[in-house]
């Protein structure tokens, strides 16, 4: 069975207490402000969360469920608000084989988020459809590890975590969505992410396939597929002379 502890409502019954942890911060150059408590890990990036809950099944259960439900406590009892993380305004997947990442789509929901944990007692992180918690989290002291964050994300140091543009072949086109493409396959992969994909300027992790089109037959052009870390596709194919690149519905020609 699983290792949860049962939460309850505000008002309704007690909250288990979270366990004291000091909140710290850590700049370049990938600035994140984390907190440790027993066995569970809470990490605030630039654009992102990270959530290491105690058990690995409850990582599978959260992206199963594709949502979480982070819940802000004023005291132990009393719940002064909450964000409810789902596909429509967050992307959730199991990174570097534990952590779950919450890559949010809007930064304003982003700072919603932020604020309430800088603002408050504690943070319950639990099921999206039931009161049964993941993890606990003491907020002591988050307020000055996430103004720091605030910060670095909006100077220099965010600048200094972007990955950098890969320099490789670039693709120009896109018909009636006008996008300049780049990808280059790492030496030093980065776990199972083993390509960079830079699209106008922002960068993203990506891991390569070389069998794509499952039990359909594989085009002849095809050189490889890329996938991203927000769910993105590119595919590249080469015929003699020519290097194109699909993404979507549109065509990249090679332009470099």
């Amino acid at each position: 069975m699983k290792n949860r502890t049962i939460a309850v409502a505000a008002l309704a019954c007690t909250f288990a207490s979270p366990v004291l942890a000091e909140w710290a911060f850590v700049g370049s150059p990938m600035p994140n402000a984390f907190v440790q408590a027993n066995d569970s890990t809470l990490e605030l990036q630039c654009d992102r969360i990270r959530f290491a809950p105690a058990g690995y099944e409850d990582s599978e259960d959260i992206v199963a469920r594709q949502g979480l439900s982070i819940r802000f406590m004023k005291n132990g009892t009393s719940e002064a608000g909450s964000f409810q993380v789902g596909q429509v305004n967050a992307n959730v997947q199991i990174v570097d084989n534990y952590p779950v990442e919450i890559l949010f789509k809007n930064s304003e929901d982003y700072s919603f988020v932020l604020n309430k944990l800088s603002a408050n007692a504690s943070v319950n992180l639990s099921m999206i459809d039931q009161d049964v918690t993941y993890g606990i989290f003491d907020l002591k002291g988050s307020g000055a590890a996430i103004m720091s964050l605030k910060s670095a994300c909006s100077g220099g140091a965010q600048k200094t975590a972007q990955p950098e543009a890969p320099e490789g072949v670039v693709y120009c086109g896109g018909g009636g969505v006008k996008r300049q493409i780049e990808y280059v396959i790492l030496d030093s992969p980065d776990g199972e992410w083993d390509a960079k994909v830079t699209v106008n300027g922002e960068t993203i992790r990506a891991m390569t396939a070389y069998s794509y089109f499952g039990n359909a037959e594989t085009p002849k052009e095809f050189v490889v597929a890329l996938l991203g870390e927000d769910r993105s596709e590119f595919l590249v194919f080469r015929d003699g002379d020519q290097d194109w690149l699909e993404y979507g519905d549109y065509r990249y020609d090679k332009c470099n």
